[in-house]
């Protein structure tokens, strides 16, 4: 798909991250964009800079998911792209025991499911809406009407201690993609996941330069994390790239996590 003018695109998580990096990316292209985020007042910030329209939206709810794509929609025309980048998780093993007293712990069960709806039905939720308004589209001279690109991650392979909720959804958004795939062939629609590495987000450089430079140092080549532009430059070319479809795609440095 040519990316220009007449292109609308949906970033999730377009605030901050691997989200912002894209809508910055889809920007410079030309595309017309709507970013979807919880945050309010950094997202009217990017929004502004960037020429872009801002929704504040949950993925995590229905209602303000169908009312972001109603905004995205009345202010830019029906989204040909989406790509979805807002997640998130935290840490817990599935049984701990407390050193002190000896006492055994599970993770909650509703913890874990705060995990599965943010990472993997939050995704899923975008990408049928999406779905539903690009089939309404006229098919491009190739006869594709859109593409989907979701965030899974490298946990969703190399899942560590600690990440049973967050690298089993991540492994749920890549269990998504071929089954997603076929569904919206005869549509004209692809769809394909990034599992990204170690990268530079605003989280991850919150940490200990210490920490940082330990991470950057597991990398095999290049050493170093992952620069958000290129994840977005990934993005577009799978937007760009009709014959990617149904596809997972590690973009981490050959990286494999180790289970701490």
């Amino acid at each position: 798909m040519e990316i220009n003018g007449s292109v609308c695109a949906i970033v999730t998580g377009g605030a901050s991250g691997l989200g912002l990096a894209t809508v910055k990316a889809l920007r410079a292209t030309g595309a017309r964009v709507a970013l979807f985020d919880m945050n309010a007042e950094t997202g009217r910030k990017v929004a502004h800079e960037q020429g872009a329209t801002f929704c504040e939206v949950n993925v995590t709810s229905e209602l303000s998911c169908v009312a972001g794509f109603d905004k995205a929609r009345s202010a830019n025309g029906q989204e040909r792209i989406l790509v979805a980048c807002a997640g998130g998780g935290g840490a817990g093993k599935i049984i701990s025991r407390d050193k002190a007293t000896d006492e055994i712990r599970r993770l909650a069960t509703e913890d874990y499911e705060r995990v599965v709806q943010l990472n993997l039905v939050g995704s899923f939720r975008c990408a049928a809406m999406a779905a539903a308004g690009m089939a309404t589209l006229a098919p491009l001279s190739d006869g594709e009407r859109g593409v989907i690109t979701l965030t899974s991650s490298v946990a969703a392979q190399d899942g560590q201690i600690g990440q049973a909720a967050y690298g089993s959804a991540k492994a749920g958004i890549n269990g998504l993609v071929l089954p997603v795939a076929r569904d919206l062939a005869v549509e004209g629609i692809r769809i394909n996941s990034i599992m990204p590495g170690i990268f530079a987000t605003p989280l991850l450089l919150g940490m200990p330069q210490n920490v940082l430079d330990s991470l950057a140092a597991s990398v095999p080549f290049p050493k170093r994390l992952g620069h958000p532009e290129e994840f977005a430059s990934l993005v577009l070319e799978l937007v760009r790239n009709t014959y990617f479809n149904g596809q997972s795609i590690r973009l981490d440095g050959a990286i494999r996590m180790a289970p701490r």
